[in-house]
Formats: structure tokens, C-alpha cells, sequence
């Protein structure tokens, strides 16, 4: 018969009802992953439609705070 904990990965430890925590360098790996993997989308042009509302909520909360 098989332990509840033969599933764990070496690299997570687990505690009662929080589920599985990475530790230190699982969680920078990981970080690093997804830092390669979305930095491209950070240089992607912003659709102009976007752009022209983001500007104007810009403008509409600066003109409630002034308010």
C-alpha cells in the first residue's frame, strides 16, 4: 500500500490544510521561467483602443482627485 506522501516531489513540502510549499529555489526557477516567458509580451505594442482608455480613466481619476 502506498503513503499519502509517495506523491510528494522532493522539492515541496506539505502542510495540513495549505497545500503544497515550494521552497526557496524551486520558487526562483520557477520565477525566472515566467519572467523569460512573459518579458516578450512586455515589449508588445499596446492596442490603440487600450491605449485611448487607459488615458482617459488616467484622466478621469485626476479629475476626481482634484475634486
Amino acid at each position: 500500500m502506498m503513503s499519502a506522501n509517495s506523491n510528494t516531489h522532493p522539492s515541496a513540502s506539505v502542510i495540513t490544510d495549505h497545500g503544497p510549499i515550494l521552497d526557496a529555489r524551486t520558487r526562483l526557477r520557477l520565477g525566472l521561467q515566467l519572467q523569460a516567458l512573459y518579458e516578450p509580451v512586455l515589449d508588445e505594442v499596446l492596442d490603440p483602443r487600450l491605449a485611448e482608455l487607459l488615458q482617459q480613466l488616467e484622466k478621469d481619476r485626476g479629475a476626481t482627485d482634484v475634486g
